[in-house]
């Protein structure tokens, strides 16, 4: 090989990876959003039945949910239905923003009413 050619070669492989790392990183980005995203409506989940916990023993569930989650967290928490038996509480908690903006996740959760603990209070 004339020596020419290979001075000329040499960087290749570096200039290659530089072209390449931007794609590297929105991978590796979009691979956070999506734990960030799971890790959220694993929160929200957690939020919901906590919060029907407290519910159907007659306490707050806004208080309940906003403790089960992670101070890093936004929580919304409201009653959203059940009966005469049961109490039903739906969690929102907001997904961080890394690369996209994705909402919110949502989930409830049903339990069913402690009446010793209605009955039991003064």
């Amino acid at each position: 090989m004339p020596y020419g050619r290979e001075r000329r070669d040499r960087g290749q492989v570096a200039i290659e990876y530089l072209g390449f790392v931007p794609i590297l990183l929105i991978v590796a980005l979009a691979g956070i959003q999506i734990g960030a995203a799971a890790y959220a409506a694993e929160q929200a989940g957690t939020a919901a039945r906590a919060g029907a916990r407290a519910q159907s023993l007659g306490q707050s569930a806004t208080q309940a949910c906003a403790q089960a989650v992670s101070g890093a967290l936004h929580v919304e928490c409201g009653r959203s239905g059940g009966d005469a038996d049961s109490v039903t509480v739906t969690a929102r908690v907001t997904i961080p923003e890394i690369l996209w903006k994705f909402g919110e996740a949502t989930k409830s959760a049903t339990m069913p009413r402690d009446h010793r603990a209605r009955s039991s209070a003064p």
